[in-house]
Order: structure tokens, then sequence, then C-alpha cells
């Protein structure tokens, strides 16, 4: 397997995540702030200004959340590639001891032992490679990784925004037919992203859309019921 190969892996499962966190975040936030304000009773007016203002607070939040994570895996990544090619080059025998320590840990004895332990330091950028991931376990983190994580949850989270906000919309003013439609959409869309999620990682797929749905939805539920009760208030 190429480094390039490894990469592209390990970006699509970046993308995979980051799609996951801004939409569900984004569809969750603003359901339950439709249903909030149906149960209160609120004017159509209201519930699109409400709406509208969590869509782009929460975009950005989310996105500038990303960004600055993702930062910060980053210069903890360069930290430890420079820790550890440091000790690769001053202190051999303690890289050669955390090595073998691993390969020990695996299973690994005798003659069989001292092979993989050589194999891997006959080359220093495997070495490093091999350090980075199973002793400090970190990830590469790419320079561009940061600006990609935030445009990705920005999007994401708009989208995932603008589903539950549809019904109200496309379909008049008749806010519990809204309410109605903003949920079934909402709920298809979160067993979607959950079935997906399974689909290229492991899990079950039903379990997995299904468990999605219904955490998405609870929160809407809570939104629902604090709306109500501060409307009888």
């Amino acid at each position: 397997m190429t480094e390039k190969s490894i990469s592209e892996k390990h970006e699509n499962r970046n993308l995979l995540s980051n799609f996951i966190l801004g939409s569900q975040d984004g569809l969750v936030n603003v359901l339950g702030i439709l249903l909030g304000l149906t149960a209160a009773a609120c004017s159509l007016r209201l519930i699109y200004v409400a709406a509208l203002a969590a869509l782009g607070a929460e975009s950005i939040s989310m996105g500038a959340v990303a960004y600055t994570s993702t930062l910060a895996k980053r210069k903890q990544y360069l930290k430890g590639v420079e820790r550890e090619s440091k000790e690769i080059k001053e202190t051999p025998e303690l890289q050669r001891n955390d090595v073998r320590e691993i390969f020990w840990g695996w299973g690994y004895r005798g003659k069989k032992l001292e092979r993989a332990t050589e194999v891997i330091l006959s080359n220093p950028k495997a070495s490093l490679s091999f350090m980075m991931s199973y002793e400090l376990n970190l990830e590469p983190v790419g320079d561009r990784d940061a600006l990609t994580s935030f445009l990705i949850v920005l999007a994401s989270t708009i989208f995932g925004s603008m589903i539950p906000l549809l019904p109200y919309l496309l379909l008049g003013r008749d806010l519990v037919i809204n309410a109605l439609s903003s949920v079934v959409l909402s709920g298809a869309l979160l067993f979607f992203i959950g079935y997906y999620e399974a689909r290229v990682t492991v899990g079950s797929l039903w379990r997995s859309g299904l468990q999605m749905a219904a955490i998405g939805l609870a929160a809407g539920v809570a939104g629902f019921l604090i709306g109500h009760f501060a409307g009888a208030l």
C-alpha cells in the first residue's frame, strides 16, 4: 500500500466524519428550534427568522470548531514527528526498545521479534511512521486539512439545517402540517446518514440508521416540549 493510498483513506474517513458531524448537528439544532416555536404557536415569520439565524450561527460556529480542532491535531502531529525524529537520530537504542516492545505486545518472540524490529529500523521513514501510529497513536494531518474540514463542516451544517426548514418554506402556513412533514423528512435523512455510515464502516445498516434517527428526533421532541411549556407559561 502506497503512502498516497493511505493518505486518501485518511482523507475519506475525515470527509465522512465531518459530513456526519455538520449535517446531523445542523439538522437537529434547527429541527428543535422549529418544533419548539411551532409548539409555542409563534408566527411563521418569527419561525423563519429564528431558524435562519440559527442556521447561520450554527454553520459558522461548527466550521470554526472543525478548523481549530483540526489545526490543533496538526500541531500535535508535527510535535510528535519532531520528537520521534530526534529520538531516531540521537537515541537509536531507545528507539529499538520502543519498536521491540510494540512487536512484543503483538505476540512476536525470538527470531521473529528481532527480524521484525530490524525491518522497521532499517528504514528511517518506516520507523518514523511506525512510531507515530503505534506509539503515539497519531494520524497524519496535512497542512490544508484544517481549511478542508472547515469548508466541509460549514457546507454540511447548512445542508442539514435546510432539511427540516424545507416544509415550512414550501408547504404553506399550516404549522402542524409543516412540523409533521419536517419530522418525517428529518427522520428519513438521519436514517440515511446512519445507514450510509454503517455501509462504509462497520455495524448493522438498519440498526445504525434507526439509532441515528432516534437520537436526532429525540432532540427535536425536546425542543417541542420546551416550546409547548414555554408557550403555556
